[in-house]
């Protein structure tokens, strides 16, 4: 069975955008060992993140991410099963909040700061299909 799960938390405040390409870095290579794709968008001091695969694969990351302390405040923001991966080609996309991104960030948001704590379900799944065909996607450094 596959899933879909859906957090956002917010950064540690002694992180680093080296930091955050350590982080992407392992999470693309564990993702692909353990078969879970996805997407990690970055934005004024807030991981969004969406994990796709096996359910117990995606437990289990959602669950180290959860006690990992470069991370506070972690909220599931939605869990469903799926029938197919949105994410399928990506160990772990990423995208962060630039000039070209921020008109998409707001069209979905009900403040002028991005903040998926304050988002539906609906609007951030909406938000990351956007993302999928029109954001500027990137690799780590």
């Amino acid at each position: 069975m596959l899933v879909r799960l859906i957090y956002a938390s917010r950064v540690h405040p002694d992180l680093t955008p080296s930091d955050i390409d350590h982080i992407l870095a392992h999470s693309q290579a564990n993702n692909a060992r353990d078969g879970v794709t996805g997407a990690l968008c970055y934005t004024g001091g807030v991981f969004l993140q969406c994990l796709e695969g096996g359910r117990k694969a995606v437990n289990e990351v959602y669950h180290r991410i959860a006690g990992d302390p470069r991370h506070t405040e972690p909220a599931l923001l939605s869990f469903s099963e799926i029938v197919a991966r949105e994410f399928g080609d990506w160990a772990m996309g990423y995208v962060a909040h630039t000039a070209d991104n921020r008109a998409l960030f707001l069209k979905y948001c009900p403040l002028p700061q991005f903040d998926p704590y304050t988002m539906s379900a609906a609007s951030i799944e909406a938000l990351l299909q956007e993302l999928m065909g029109v954001a500027r996607w990137r690799s780590p450094r």
